[in-house]
């Protein structure tokens, strides 16, 4: 079939609006590596979710983890129960949770890590949400953590004495707050964290040669440790949902 040059020239406006512009044929779409319905029930928080510690069930504390302490009681919700039983070694049953896939901000990327949290604060308690080096430590990244003083605490370990850390007062602790931290490659070495509580920005910190690192991503209730003694008798809990991670690298 023939056309004519008056038809190619009536089409040309139509095609240029079909192809993608060059700014944005390239671009990647954002993948979700953990979804928000991982707490949905106990079916899927085996499958995103190992219990213990990567290690073992003892971290710097007075708990020892069990996987029985670590529960989803309503769809949507992680709970992490601390019970004090007054054991000699370890005085608390307790939960921990860490993920199953490793984590990396590769060059030109970046990872989103996000969830709302119900946190305990009093002397000695423990819980939080962090991030440690798989092949070594440091490096570490506490997107939250409470050390039983009524503060939230961000802190960056690029090594055991290279700290930076922020505490700033955690509100109304017994309903839920929503930490995200959005890590990104600053120059093809070092990673940029800005951490966020409620929506709005509290510090940005700096992981060195972070990038092309694995990370695990571990969600605990530990006791006494940092947080301070005695910790409290009966039973503590720790809350979780909503939690998301995304994947930003190209």
């Amino acid at each position: 079939m023939m056309y004519s040059s008056t038809f190619f020239l009536a089409t040309l406006p139509y095609l240029a609006l079909a192809l993608p512009s060059p700014e944005n044929q390239f671009t990647k779409r954002d993948s979700i590596l953990i979804p928000k319905s991982c707490f949905d029930s106990t079916s899927s928080l085996a499958e995103y979710f190992n219990y213990n510690y990567p290690w073992g069930d003892t971290h710097n504390g007075a708990a020892i983890m069990k996987s029985s302490n670590a529960v989803i009681k309503t769809a949507g919700t992680l709970t992490l129960e601390a019970v004090y039983t007054g054991a000699s070694d370890y005085a608390w049953d307790s939960g921990t949770v860490y993920a199953k896939q490793h984590f990396t901000v590769t060059k030109s990327g970046g990872l989103d890590f996000t969830a709302d949290f119900i946190a305990p604060v009093a002397k000695g308690t423990w819980p939080a949400f962090w991030l440690n080096g798989v092949n070594s430590w440091p490096p570490e990244v506490d997107i939250a953590e409470w050390m039983g003083t009524g503060d939230i605490s961000f802190n960056t370990f690029n090594t055991s004495s290279a700290v930076e850390a922020l505490n700033v007062k955690y509100p109304s602790p017994t309903e839920f707050h929503t930490v995200l931290a959005e890590l990104r490659d600053e120059n093809g070495s070092d990673v940029k964290v800005n951490f966020y509580l409620d929506g709005t920005l509290v510090t940005t910190q700096y992981a060195k040669g972070l990038v092309g690192q694995p990370l695990e991503l571990i969600i605990d209730l530990q006791m006494e440790g940092s947080s301070g003694s005695p910790g409290p008798t009966g039973t503590t809990l720790y809350e979780i949902k909503n939690l998301e991670v995304v994947s930003k690298n190209p």
